[in-house]
């Protein structure tokens, strides 16, 4: 669910303003937000030396990110202690740190470029090595032409066509006076020697600029003399390369034992009091008081008020600012489930926050989505595949981060696929019934493509129905009353519609055909009037939406049917061992699409049929005053304020 906030001031005597604010920072409950007191209250400026503080502190911090992604920290996670009090400019630590940085990053940098070019130094010897390799003995007789221009080329696979032309033009030009050989390398590339009497060689070099055509020169740095004569210098600095290269990464691995701790705790620091300077500029202020503003969880909003008075004294007054006197949309949006939900809060959190006063369709998504992903894999064995592979990344992973977020998601993922299997009788395919007996307790996917196919869609019926009762309900909250009536109206249309055509068909008794119709053409002018022209193409899409459930037939029959043809490649091949060894890679092949297949389109239906009834997007992420820290999460919490 979306957390109350409440707004709330605080005001007190101007002196204590730093106080309050490192009050504040502690406790890393309150949002702060720019005050709307009257005229009269200005804004607090920065003092100059403030403001190149500021600069130091952004300055330094871009040191440390530079300094921490060139040695391999960036991806770590800091938890570190709590936040720090507001500091005085020009204390001791905030200095060394800024030094503690800036060394760090110069050290960094310097290794880069120096890996970057020994990098690029062994690419080009490998370049050549291949030229070389493709023209070894003539390369080797250069001497035998001392009165020719050699030229070495090397075209790219797309540049094959240039060789015909290069021929045709030098024949052209300078006659029989050349040889040019070629060769095709196993990068795709095309070898190209030319050898060119001394007199043709300007117009040799015209040529070949007019077709686009580079020449490689002799690399630089490996002494005199032709290609034959340096190459085996290029080969034996070929072979010093990897140790140069496992030097410069003990070098950073040395760095980032040096300086991994100062870095990471600099970056707190010093986040820290770039927070803190930042929010002296979101403080109103008077000749002798101060106004502070902020967004803070209604459940912690006492507590912050009795630790802001123990810390700072009786003279601070916190008032909570009346609902009237903001608006929802500039809320800041909290999301706290149950433990069992929260990891799906991982999948809100690919999308835009909803908006504060609306649904966290979190809850709905936890039952859902696990349930739809279930009934498509559909298989005891698979489910049983998927737990192991739940568990691995469980084991893996960190709490808190996306990864452990998708390991506990695909726990539920699989225990709704070892159910679904049950009730398919499936193991592996049809190898539970071929080997252990195993019967459906509802149907067999098999046969029953009907029944899977109403099963699919009467999930569409209640997925579809369920978003347009949430949209009337988020209409109501955000006191929308024509988009209220608007879902509720096309929520009736499509119960009435459903209730028509299955009278049709005689699920149900005729006689409820004349009325469900007589309801369709009173519900459809009242949807027509709360969403206007539009509300005929809405509800032909409502519909269509419920129809889009038919994949879940779809994908569960492909999966069982791949399952069957991989058991029955056993039988089907004269090896029975290769018939095995074929059909554990289809099941592979078949759990891996399983795995994904399911992931993508559960996801569609989420997103476009059931969020598209009453998800309103646009929500203001809660970001506290407080400590800096950098975490791996998806979608802002908040599970209480400690003491």
């Amino acid at each position: 669910m979306i957390l109350a906030m409440s707004k709330v001031r605080i005001l007190g005597p101007r002196l204590r303003l730093n106080q309050v604010l490192g009050s504040l920072q502690r406790i890393g409950v309150l949002q702060l937000a720019t005050p709307t007191e009257p005229a009269s209250l200005a804004t607090l400026a920065l003092t100059p030396g403030q403001q190149r503080e500021r600069r130091y502190l952004k300055a330094a911090l871009e040191d440390i990110a530079v300094a921490m992604e060139e040695l391999g920290l960036a991806a770590s996670t800091f938890e570190g202690p709590a936040p720090v009090p507001l500091a005085r400019p020009g204390e001791g630590t905030g200095v060394r740190y800024v030094r503690v940085a800036s060394r760090a990053r110069r050290q960094a940098v310097r290794l880069k470029i120096r890996e970057t070019a020994l990098e690029e130094e062994r690419a080009l010897i490998l370049k050549y090595q291949g030229f070389f390799a493709a023209f070894r003995p003539l390369l080797e007789n250069e001497a035998r032409w001392p009165n020719a221009s050699i030229y070495h080329v090397l075209l790219k696979a797309d540049q094959a066509g240039v060789i015909e032309r290069l021929h045709a033009s030098l024949s052209q030009v300078i006659g029989d006076a050349f040889e040019l050989y070629s060769r095709h390398l196993e990068s795709g590339e095309t070898a190209v020697l030319l050898i060119v009497s001394a007199q043709g060689a300007g117009r040799v070099e015209r040529l070949m600029a007019e077709a686009q055509v580079q020449e490689i020169p002799v690399p630089s740095g490996y002494g005199d003399g032709s290609l034959s004569d340096v190459f085996p210098r290029m080969l034996a600095r070929l072979g010093e390369l990897p140790g140069d290269l496992d030097a410069v990464r003990r070098e950073r691995a040395a760095l980032a034992r040096k300086y991994g701790k100062d870095l990471r705790a600099g970056r707190e620091w010093l986040a820290s009091r770039l927070q803190a300077l930042e929010a002296l500029t979101l403080s109103g202020v008077t000749a002798r008081a101060f106004v502070i503003e902020g967004w803070v969880p209604s459940d912690a909003r006492r507590k912050l008020e009795i630790r802001l008075r123990a810390e700072v004294g009786e003279e601070i007054v916190v008032s909570e600012i009346s609902r009237e006197e903001w608006r929802s949309e500039e809320a800041p949006v909290v999301l706290k489930n149950p433990r069992i939900f929260r990891p799906f809060e991982a999948i809100i959190g690919l999308m835009p926050l909803p908006r504060y006063g609306t649904i966290d369709p979190t809850p709905f998504v936890a039952v859902f989505f696990p349930a739809f992903f279930g009934i498509i894999m559909g298989d005891i064995g698979y489910g049983l595949l998927l737990a192991a592979v739940g568990l691995l990344l469980h084991w893996r992973s960190k709490p808190g981060t996306t990864l452990r977020s998708v390991a506990e998601i695909i726990g539920p993922c699989a225990l709704f696929s070892i159910i679904a299997g049950v009730l398919y009788g499936e193991l592996f395919g049809d190898l539970g019934r071929r080997w252990l007996g195993l019967q459906p307790l509802a149907f067999n996917r098999e046969e029953a493509l009907i029944p899977f196919l109403l099963l699919a869609l009467g999930l569409g019926i209640v997925h579809v129905l369920l978003g347009l009762v949430l949209g009337v309900v988020s209409a109501m909250r955000r006191r929308h009353p024509r988009e209220a009536v608007g879902r509720g109206a096309s929520a009736v249309a499509v119960v009435l519609i459903i209730v028509a055509l299955l009278a049709v068909t005689k699920v149900l008794p005729r006689g409820l055909f004349t009325p469900a119709v007589i309801g369709v053409l009173v519900a459809f002018p009242v949807l027509v009037i709360a969403e206007g022209i539009i509300a005929p193409i809405e509800l032909l899409s409502t519909l269509g939406n419920i129809l889009s459930y038919a994949r879940i037939m779809a994908l569960g029959v492909a999966s069982v049917m791949l399952a069957v043809v991989a058991n029955r490649m056993v039988g089907a091949i004269g090896s029975a061992a290769v018939g095995i060894v074929f059909a554990l890679i289809f099941h592979l092949v078949n759990f891996a699409i399983g795995m994904f297949s399911p992931t993508i389109h559960a996801l569609r239906l989420h997103y476009v049929e059931f969020f598209g009834k009453f998800y309103s997007p646009g929500g203001v992420r809660y970001q506290p005053f407080g400590g800096w820290k950098l975490h791996d999460t998806t979608a802002q919490r908040h599970d209480g304020m400690t003491a």
